[in-house]
């Protein structure tokens, strides 16, 4: 089978194929990056990368504004690709769980950039 093959198939999978799919390879990478985890009492119990307090949905946003990973990676230096994998496999996996906390994030920065609230 050709890359090319790979790819026409790849993208006939459904996101929770995808998704599947990424865990299935992520073990085989050297560097296999750290599990998407939630923690009682960090970030308010959102799905964060492991040992940071970086939730899915911060990226997720970052990528919804059109920022590409190259650039994600550059502001995280301490992020792995491998990382960003993981995040983007969880966002697919969990569409909904993320787009509600964006949503709720976004509502908070509403309310923090009212004029009552801006010093």
């Amino acid at each position: 089978m050709t890359i090319k093959e790979l790819e026409t198939q790849v993208l006939a999978l459904t996101p929770t194929e995808k998704a599947e799919a990424i865990s299935i390879l992520n073990p085989s990478l050297k560097n296999s990056g750290r599990p998407i985890t939630k923690t009682p009492g960090v970030m308010g119990g959102d799905a964060c990368i492991d040992n940071t307090r970086i939730p899915v949905w911060l990226l997720a946003s970052y990528r919804n504004d059109g920022a590409i990973d190259a650039f994600i990676l550059d502001c995280y230096p301490h992020l792995s690709a491998t990382d960003l994998v993981n995040v983007w496999a969880y966002a697919v996996a969990y569409h909904d769980e993320i787009e509600e906390a964006i949503r709720l994030q976004n509502e908070a920065d509403e309310i923090l950039d009212t004029p009552e609230n801006i010093q």
